[in-house]
């Protein structure tokens, strides 16, 4: 863990985020620049996160499946405005086996290319429609700047990829997909996020509508964690995906995306992270209670006997569902293994010594304050599982009423500059892309969403004076 402290939030946010990633274990630098080694508990908080996902994708009626990680460049040239957001980000393959290839081979940015030429093979008929698949996978791009999770070369993520006979199926799929993420990000990650769709300018390549769900981090900038795109007949068309209807008549498909990365660690650390670590939501956390026996090395037996108490105790626990591990380090100190346990996030530490079995009791730590509590050692087992329900609902409350106290409406541009360097600011837009980059270079802040649910656009753009271009106030912030 070292003995240096964390760099407190307050003093440097990145410094402190990429302090924590580290000395959490969460990763480790690779040789490759801009990559990452995911370590055990990194990775374990990846799973629970991909095992909740995977079984909201497959309740949906979706399927997984997997595509190459290789394909050939010239997919990627048939949609326009595709290669055109992804050309600077694409690595490619041009030798193999000791010689040149006669084409060059894409490492995946995304998969819809590739997934356009195979659906193009496999849908003939309304009969073959929909196709609800999803594949988890890692993908490529070649970023310039990078940050652990956040934005690295290679990446881990899910990518669903539907196809419809008509657009208002495509959409509902879009809408249902997206709604998705928010119910995962605020019943298994705990943060309040806000559901919308971007703008224009903000749009993935090649959608004809994007929807996403944004986050706000403890230094009140937003985080896009989840998106969701309508792509209508664009990739239908460039891959000849066409399906014969009931008159019999041919037509195209229309096709959806989305998707949710391992950016949502990043999203999990910065959206609860405190000056001490990681606190990790019971739902996602990779250990939800550790158990920490105290004794004194030169008494073997007393030793022995609170490690047998401790094993029994995690036997209990583990035997209610919870995730759970008995620190057993010899060496470190109790306190050191407190701070060790504090800054890994893990929701409740259960310390047990020889005055705490002399007297039939265990004292429980939780990680989101400084109480502890004495409970009954043959109690304590059946209390934890709903102990950790009430942290994930504090939690959530915490990072909601944290969101709420940084969000403001902004009626001129004045107050709108003032209110973006202090977290969220819903205002009237007119949505016009080079009002967007004005703002953006003025400010640093950007279309974040037209949300879902939110206050009502009246009046003219905070910036322009022209008309609003939606029915409600787009969210603008600051964004990783």
């Amino acid at each position: 863990m070292g003995d240096k402290r964390l760099t407190l939030q307050s003093e440097d946010f990145n410094a402190w985020y990429n302090e924590l990633v580290y000395r959490a274990d969460l990763a480790d630098l690779s040789p490759v620049r801009g990559s990452m080694v995911i370590r055990p508990y990194g990775y374990a908080l990846w799973e629970n996160i991909q095992a909740a996902l995977d079984g909201m994708f497959k309740a949906s009626g979706h399927e997984n499946l997997y595509f190459p990680m290789l394909i050939p460049v010239s997919y990627f040239e048939r949609e326009k405005e595709h290669v055109e957001g992804f050309s600077p980000e694409l690595a490619v393959v041009t030798h193999a086996g000791g010689k040149e290839l006669e084409e060059p081979l894409a490492i995946r940015p995304t998969s819809e290319t590739i997934v356009g030429e195979m659906y193009s093979k496999w849908i003939q008929s309304y009969r073959d429609l929909p196709l609800l698949y999803n594949q988890w996978c890692n993908v490529m791009r070649w970023e310039l700047r990078t940050r652990p999770f956040l934005r690295t070369t290679e990446f881990l993520w899910q990518e669903g990829h539907t196809a419809h006979a008509g657009a208002e199926e495509a959409l509902e799929e879009s809408l249902r997909m997206v709604n998705i993420y928010a119910d995962f990000a605020r019943e298994h990650a705990a943060m309040p996020v806000v559901v919308g769709e971007k703008t224009e300018g903000e749009r993935f390549a090649g959608a004809l509508r994007t929807f996403t769900i944004e986050a706000m981090m403890r230094d009140t900038k937003a985080l896009q964690s989840g998106t969701s795109h309508y792509m209508g007949e664009n990739f239908a068309r460039a891959f000849d995906i066409t399906f014969s209807d009931e008159e019999n008549e041919l037509r195209y498909v229309h096709t959806t995306s989305w998707g949710v990365s391992t950016r949502m660690i990043g999203a999990v650390i910065m959206a609860h992270g405190d000056d001490q670590g990681l606190i990790l939501p019971p739902r996602l956390a990779p250990v939800q209670v550790v158990v920490v026996p105290i004794y004194r090395g030169d008494q073997p037996q007393l030793a022995r006997h609170v490690l047998s108490e401790a094993e029994e105790l995690a036997g209990e626990l583990a035997a209610a569902g919870v995730r759970v591990r008995v620190d057993r380090r010899e060496g470190p100190s109790p306190g050191w293994k407190f701070n060790d346990w504090e800054q890994k996030g893990v929701p409740l530490r259960i310390e047990l010594g020889p005055r705490d079995l002399e007297a039939g009791q265990v004292v429980v730590a939780k990680r989101l304050s400084a109480e502890k509590e004495s409970l009954d050692r043959r109690a304590a087992a059946a209390s934890i599982p709903a102990r950790l329900e009430g942290f994930q609902k504090e939690l959530y409350a915490r990072a909601e009423s944290f969101r709420d106290e940084h969000t403001f409406l902004a009626d001129d541009y004045e107050s709108f500059r003032c209110h973006v360097g202090q977290g969220w600011a819903y205002v009237v837009h007119c949505g016009k892309p080079q009002c967007e980059q004005a703002i953006q270079q003025d400010t640093k802040a950007t279309p974040r969403c037209i949300p879902f649910d939110g206050p009502p656009a009246e009046g003219t753009c905070v910036r322009c004076g022209e008309p609003s271009a939606y029915p409600r106030r787009v969210v603008f912030a600051r964004a990783y």
